[in-house]
């Protein structure tokens, strides 16, 4: 089957403007981009973390980024186009606080669609219409599984999961033809300073460094959507297509002490 996305198999000198790498899955996939070449921009709020990366690489720059602040996104989006033009485009920002309906929070509901959702429109605001200037360019989305349906005490986080896979689907569709890629990145569970809240057993769990190897393996491939560890997200993928009936009791089931954060 014909790739859906131009493959990225050669990473030398590709320049890659990463968001949300002070930790996780975003610095793993710095370093791994960097190993194989890239000029890697990384962005967030902590900059000591970014700083303390950068000064490790002659190819990496640092650029403080709040994803809630349209004035601090294109201020990072011009520094980084100036310094080294963008490619590809990674958005990695993301919050998580478990969220039951039986404890509403609408401030965390509010602050996790302004980083999940918001944070990559506002991205997206700076780097579209650049992208298709330049008639090339990819833009690397990290949703999650927990966005395929509903799950329990996932009341903030899954909805903004889910809005994420609903706009890089139809991104896809609008930009394929101007000859930028889009891929879509599902993780399973994997070790980052958002699971470390959860107290059970995480199935199938991952360290973020291989997270960031998985990603690469799907761009190579030119894969829409990346999603791992494969024998946890087919699973998921299987239970999108049961009846809800059955879907409800099994995940109550699962889930009848805890909900993972993914």
């Amino acid at each position: 089957m014909k790739p859906l996305n131009l493959p990225i198999v050669d990473w030398r000198n590709k320049s890659v403007w990463l968001i949300g790498a002070s930790s996780g899955i975003g610095m793993a996939c710095a370093i791994e981009l960097t190993k194989l070449g890239a000029n890697v921009a990384v962005s967030a709020r902590k900059v000591e973390a970014l700083n303390a990366f950068a000064s490790g690489c002659k190819s990496s720059i640092a650029v403080e980024v709040d994803v809630m602040n349209n004035d601090s996104i294109e201020k990072a989006f011009n520094r980084v186009k100036d310094h080294q033009g963008i490619d590809v485009v990674i958005y990695c920002a993301g919050h998580y606080l478990e969220q039951s309906a039986i404890d509403f929070n609408l401030d965390e509901m509010i602050k996790h669609n302004d980083i999940n959702y918001l944070g990559l429109c506002r991205v997206l605001s700076c780097v579209l219409m650049p992208m298709m200037n330049q008639g090339f360019g990819h833009i690397g989305i990290i949703s999650s599984v927990a966005g395929y349906q509903g799950l329990p005490k996932s009341l903030a986080y899954g909805p903004t999961k889910a809005a994420l896979i609903n706009l890089s689907e139809s991104l896809y569709l609008d930009l394929h033809e101007h000859g930028i890629g889009v891929s879509l990145i599902n993780p399973g569970f994997v070790q980052t300073p958002l699971t470390d809240q959860n107290k059970f057993h995480m199935p199938a769990l991952i360290s973020a460094a291989e997270a960031a190897q998985e990603m690469v393996k799907g761009w190579g491939k030119g894969e829409f959507e990346i999603h791992y560890p494969k024998r946890f997200t087919r699973v998921l993928k299987f239970l999108k297509l049961l009846p809800y009936g059955l879907y409800f009791k099994l995940v109550k089931k699962a889930t009848e002490q805890h909900t993972p954060s993914i």
